[in-house]
């Protein structure tokens, strides 16, 4: 079955680009650009260290300051896109941080840029589709988020095909970035936001009644309400789920625990991702196999997973229909 799986269509529709940053390329990025950095962002096996969340978004910080032009981030996408060819990724949208760009001196266009740049050779050289998500940062605040949609919708990229927010979840409301989904829904963006992951159910409910989101970034808690899946089924509201993050930062503690089952079974789409692969030691090769290994998924049950992401990504009608006809075929 491990052999059906790597060949098996598979679709990402959740990660940071900057968090898909290995060791090995953060060495390079950080050579060439002479930045200088703090050795205990490694832990004793080479990864990054962090021990919860709040660490988490430390170290990611850390990690994204090795970045300081438009090259840097062609080589990030490339070397992602690349990865994911690897595992039979047909298609992935990630999400880029205009916020982090900025912190490191790149401008909103050369950080476009260069991420298209990485996606255009990565398709050349292995037919992978690469979309972009642009993101605002939750707990820089709601006027940041703002000006990150208005930067968004003021230059327009064809690879440019969402808007979301990542961060922190315990930081301000979500009704406080209102006015910043508005401005990418009203210049007909598709949205996506974390929610439903370190906060419960509670947080999906302001997601989907305040904010104009078609899916939400991870959104497992959501089954501590009953109502709250019925509501999300009958929406169509798409969950990008991420089991591998989830152990990692201890949502759930063993894959036996996590609902992914439970989801599916109430009729939602979902699709499976590896959020930030190297800080969680992950891929969604492996998100994929270890549905399989420890949930007893089935290849008609990941499948379906494949395509219900394909239909629920913010691709265009063309090469959703195409990418279906793929999945189809496999």
């Amino acid at each position: 079955m491990q052999d059906q799986i790597q060949k098996l269509p598979k679709v990402e529709l959740h990660s940071h680009l900057e968090g898909t940053i290995n060791p090995k390329l953060f060495h390079e990025i950080a050579k060439r650009n002479n930045v200088d950095f703090d050795e205990d962002i490694f832990d004793e096996d080479g990864g990054y260290a962090w021990t919860d969340f709040p660490s988490f978004l430390n170290a990611y910080d850390s990690v994204s300051s090795c970045l300081k032009n438009a090259k840097d981030y062609r080589d990030i996408m490339y070397e992602y896109l690349k990865d994911c060819s690897s595992q039979n990724v047909i298609y992935a949208e990630t999400f880029i941080s205009p916020d982090h760009a900025s912190d490191c001196g790149i401008s909103y266009n050369d950080l476009i840029r260069g991420c298209a740049k990485g996606i255009d050779d990565a398709q050349l050289d292995f037919g992978i589709i690469g979309r972009i998500i642009v993101t605002c940062v939750r707990h820089l605040g709601p006027q940041k988020g703002v000006d990150v949609a208005q930067k968004m919708v003021d230059n327009p990229h064809p690879y440019v095909v969402g808007f979301g927010m990542g961060g922190d979840e315990n930081s301000f409301k979500l009704i406080d970035f209102a006015p910043a989904f508005n401005i990418a829904a009203k210049a007909n963006y598709p949205c996506t936001v974390h929610a439903g992951e370190i906060c419960g159910a509670e947080s999906v409910w302001d997601a989907i009644n305040y904010l104009p989101v078609s899916r939400i970034g991870h959104g497992v808690r959501s089954v501590e309400d009953e109502h709250l899946l019925d509501v999300l089924k009958n929406r169509n509201i798409a969950l990008e789920i991420c089991p591998g993050s989830n152990l990692a930062l201890s949502i759930y503690p063993s894959w036996e625990s996590h609902p992914i089952k439970l989801i599916m079974s109430k009729g939602i789409s979902v699709s499976l991702n590896s959020d930030d692969p190297p800080f969680f030691h992950t891929s969604v090769g492996q998100e994929y196999q270890g549905c399989a290994d420890q949930l007893g998924f089935e290849i008609k049950h990941l499948k379906s997973i494949s395509t219900m992401a394909i239909k629920s990504s913010f691709a265009d009608p063309e090469t959703k229909l195409n990418l279906l006809n793929k999945i189809s075929q496999s």
